[in-house]
């Protein structure tokens, strides 16, 4: 049987993943999250790595195991890129410490592309919508990152003073979010998938 890929937008509050959520999670008192599975009607794909239940945006999804080990094996740098609602507007040296690389859990991250965003988006608006303080400014950056540790982006910029407020994933490699709505998933082209095959190699 021919392989699948499949573009999913996945929305906030969706757990990366087909299987129902833990039963300890629901019996301490969490909600049920909804999951892949209640979007998704294809058999036989996996996510490619994740995103966090409170981040949005791309997912990659495939049964093509030789892909999913060359996107999620950091030795192939294979580029993921996000934009990232903060708390206060970061200053240069913040931007540069992002870009250097921080520490975070005794690790230091790699370099990565970081820039400030001139404007705020155009992004379907989150439900839940972040909480608004008048007092308090937010801002938008776009981090590009060839790894992927658990919570890195959010442990990144608290580490430098800016807490995320909210995090869309909006590439991975050349694949963009464009043409997607929230919940929404896509096959992709040949074309896209000859591309993800023959990249970063």
């Amino acid at each position: 049987m021919a392989e699948r890929y499949l573009l999913f937008y996945k929305p906030y509050d969706v757990l990366t993943q087909f299987s129902p959520q833990k039963p300890a999670l629901v019996a301490a008192g969490k909600a049920p999250a909804q999951t892949l599975k209640d979007y998704i009607p294809v058999t036989g794909v996996y996510p490619v790595g994740r995103l966090d239940r409170d981040s949005e945006g791309l997912l990659l999804l495939t049964g093509d195991r030789a892909l999913q080990h060359r996107l999620t094996n950091p030795r192939f740098h294979h580029p993921r890129t996000y934009w990232v609602q903060v708390e206060n507007i970061p200053d240069a040296a913040a931007l540069a410490q992002l870009r250097q690389g921080v520490v975070i859990q005794g690790y230091k991250t790699r370099p990565a592309q970081v820039r400030s965003l001139p404007q705020e988006p155009d992004l379907p608006p989150r439900d839940p919508p972040i909480r608004f303080r008048k007092t308090i400014p937010t801002a938008w950056i776009e981090i590009v990152l060839t790894e992927g540790k658990n919570r890195q982006v959010r442990r990144m910029t608290a580490a430098v003073g800016f807490p995320t407020l909210r995090l869309v994933r909006v590439a991975i490699g050349h694949l963009r979010l464009a043409g997607l709505q929230p919940g929404e998933w896509r096959e992709l082209t040949p074309e896209e998938v000859r591309h993800l095959k023959t990249s970063h190699r």
